[in-house]
């Protein structure tokens, strides 16, 4: 009797490991194929902002528009960090990547058109 139910039970025990790996195996493909769509869109993002030549005048006006309040008229900062020399800290794809993500809170982050992307890169590049 001890050898049928002791059967029974690594039975029973192989079906909830399986259905458990089944599990775990759905999940990380479903967040796989996520990650991999998300960062596949993104990047063809920043590949059509770094295509396009900015214009800093245009730029300068969205910073005006969406950026001095926690950066400052001067971008000296105040709530958020002195922007000056950043394209020399970060190269354009983080700059892209922290604008549209808002990687470091408080900094919210912005759904901007490539050609808007671009205006600011290059006004930051003007802050050096």
């Amino acid at each position: 009797m001890s050898t049928s139910s002791s059967s029974a039970a690594e039975i029973e025990l192989k079906k909830n490991f399986l259905k458990n790996f089944f599990i775990v195996f759905l999940l990380s493909l479903i967040c796989f194929l996520i990650i991999f769509f998300d960062h596949h869109e993104n990047n063809k993002y920043i590949i059509e902002t770094l295509g396009i030549n900015g214009s800093a005048k245009d730029g300068d006006a969205l910073f005006k528009m969406n950026c001095v309040g926690c950066h400052g008229i001067t971008a000296r900062g105040l709530v958020g960090p002195d922007l000056h020399s950043i394209t020399q800290r970060l190269n354009d794809k983080e700059i892209i990547k922290q604008v549209t993500g808002g990687l470091t809170p408080p900094m919210p982050s912005f759904e901007i058109d490539p050609v808007n992307m671009s205006n600011l890169l290059k006004y930051l590049h003007t802050l050096e």
